[in-house]
């Protein structure tokens, strides 16, 4: 199988007839800027001659070429704003697209911050610093012409300048290794900051009603402190580097005049070529600051770049895997045969490099088992339930189910196939679930339901709105169902939201539904609406329910009753009741 291509040259290789018109129109503005470099240089030599009229003439050619300059440099602005913009767009797509396929886990293991900066903060940076080398370039190669005139004029200082400029590519060279590592630090402390701000934005009702501000506050300010001193770090460390290489070059520019009144005291040097030094000394100044943007710039995009494409490094984020095998439709029969499931964790461990003494390399491990030898299965169109004590795995399983996980040995089977050989459709069409916290988007009720059938009728809508007991209060909503529901649906209630889920989850049609403790924080009132959708989806779907209030599962066709990772009972309510004391007990607790 080929392998895919990725990395940013894909992107520009996309664009290349563009990119290349940019490149052209800005080589056309450099190359002018350094032509008019040279011409007001002869006209100050022709007019410090006396040669006014050929002074006039070279004005007038001196005009042309900087209106040839300018119209370049806005050609070139125009495709970067429109292709720039493209590129980014493209790039955050397909990022996001990436991040559609890792593996839950990956998700678990890494916090969402880095996340938002590889997907949108790190592509517009690239875009950016792109756009600063090609303009540095062009400020490189009028500097470059420059040097180049000089040295026409007078070897001597031309070679002077060409000492300086090697003297400081040296220490170039240096500040970008120190620039790479202190960078690659600071985005990491800035995901750490992002990413609890954003916890903590969106966990603000349990901050105030666990009275955690204090808390939280102290640990959000650790976090901002160890950004700032990372960015301190970084910025510092840049301006000593650039406030050495300034010092030095402002000796350098002042030895280089007092090298000029001594030969021309020689008589090596005259007034005309002393002014043009002087004049344009400031355009052998950018050649260098230029230079350093450039490689500054190759290291920003060189993390940069790092960071956004590691998403595809699939050692250090693994990817879902699918078969190929498609089900225009299945029954809901699903079978757990001797599986066995352990969660992994991700640690660092330095190890020694070929060109560096010693990096970190992550390391993928596995936790102690949580299944070993599972077995049990689901007819299609029941309603089971899986309870027992926290971290018994009931959670797990609903993963397993949706193939958010995948068990380690052993097999899980949907109708008779392994869900390994099943494709990607195939499972997410037919399998949905409803979690303790479902997330709503800050849509509409209708387009929330449109996500999961773009298609769908009003018709069918109302439908399963009724459905999931929620066509009521939908109706009594000051817009209906064109309502508004905020960020994360925070204008509806916590049933409320849950219905919204189920309906959806209806819209699609899914032949197994999974409820993963979605009535675990609900009101009786509330749970009652959910039970009673559960209920009406009964003989049509495979409902399975990960409880966590045993009271409401007492309807369900069968209960299994999990205990260190193995079934320790099984059957409808009644009988595991009357046989499993240890079942028997949580209940009676619930009850008390």
């Amino acid at each position: 199988m080929k392998k895919e291509k990725y990395g940013l040259k894909i992107y520009l290789k996309r664009h290349k007839v563009a990119i290349t018109f940019y490149i052209l129109f800005l080589l056309i503005g450099a190359i002018c800027a350094g032509i008019f470099t040279v011409i007001m240089a002869n006209c100050i030599t022709a007019i410090s001659s006396g040669e006014f009229s050929n002074g006039l003439n070279l004005l007038v050619v001196a005009l042309i070429v900087e209106i040839l300059k300018e119209g370049g440099y806005w050609i070139a602005n125009i495709l970067y704003f429109k292709y720039s913009n493209i590129i980014w767009r493209e790039i955050s797509v397909d990022l996001t697209k990436r991040s559609f396929e890792l593996s839950s886990s990956v998700f678990g293991e890494n916090k969402t911050g880095s996340f938002t900066q590889r997907i949108l903060d790190d592509p517009e940076d690239i875009i950016d610093k792109l756009a600063d080398i090609v303009e540095n370039m062009t400020t490189l190669l009028t500097g470059a012409i420059v040097i180049i005139y000089i040295l026409v004029l007078n070897w001597i200082i031309g070679l002077c300048y060409v000492v300086i400029l090697t003297f400081l590519y040296f220490i170039e060279n240096k500040r970008q290794k120190v620039k790479k590592k202190n960078l690659t630090e600071m985005k990491k402390a800035t995901d750490n900051s992002q990413s609890l701000i954003n916890e903590i934005i969106k966990s603000e009702k349990d901050i105030r009603s666990l009275n955690l501000e204090k808390e939280l506050y102290d640990t959000a300010s650790k976090n901002l402190r160890i950004n700032e001193k990372a960015h301190i770090k970084t910025n510092s460390t840049e301006c000593h580097f650039w406030s050495f290489r300034s010092i030095v070059l402002a000796i350098f520019s002042m030895l280089i005049l007092i090298l000029g009144v001594v030969l021309m005291q020689k008589d090596l040097f005259t007034i005309s070529l002393f002014l043009i030094v002087f004049t344009y000394k400031s355009q052998v100044e950018s050649f260098v600051w230029s230079y350093g943007k450039i490689y500054g710039s190759i290291t920003d995009i060189s993390v940069a770049e790092m960071r956004m494409f590691s998403l595809y490094n699939e050692e250090y984020y693994e990817t879902e895997k699918f078969g190929n095998k498609n089900l225009d439709y299945i029954e809901g029969k699903i079978e757990f045969k001797n599986v066995e499931f352990a969660y992994s964790r991700v640690e660092e461990q330095k190890v020694k490099g070929k060109k560096v003494k010693e990096k970190i390399k992550l390391v993928q491990t596995k936790n102690e088992p949580i299944f070993k030898d599972l077995s049990f299965s689901i007819e299609p169109n029941t309603t089971v339930a899986f309870v027992g004590r926290s971290g018994s795995g009931k959670s797990t399983i609903a993963s397993l189910i949706a193939k958010l996980i995948d068990a380690d040995n052993g097999q899980i089977l949907i109708d008779g196939n392994d869900i390994k050989d099943l494709s990607k459709q195939t499972i997410r069409n037919n399998i949905s679930m409803i979690n303790q916290f479902p997330y709503i988007f800050d849509m509409s009720i209708k387009e929330n339901l449109l996500l999961a059938k773009k298609d769908a009728t009003d018709e069918e809508l109302w439908r399963v709105l009724k459905q999931a007991c929620f066509d009521e209060d939908v109706k009594n909503m000051p817009n209906s169902i064109d309502t508004n529901v905020g960020e994360t649906g925070i204008k509806l209630s916590g049933g409320q939201r849950q219905r919204l889920a189920i309906a959806r989850a209806l819209l699609k049609d899914s032949r197994i539904i999974i409820f993963d403790e979605s009535t675990s924080n609900l009101d009786n009132f509330a749970q009652k609406h959910i039970q009673q959708s559960i209920e009406n989806l009964k003989g049509q779907h495979t409902v399975i329910i990960i409880a966590h209030r045993l009271s409401t599962i007492k309807n369900v066709d069968k209960l299994y009753f999990l205990k260190n990772g193995q079934i320790n009972g099984e059957g409808n309510f009644d009988t595991l009741f009357n046989t499993n004391q240890e079942f028997q007990n949580m209940f009676t607790i619930e009850t008390i």
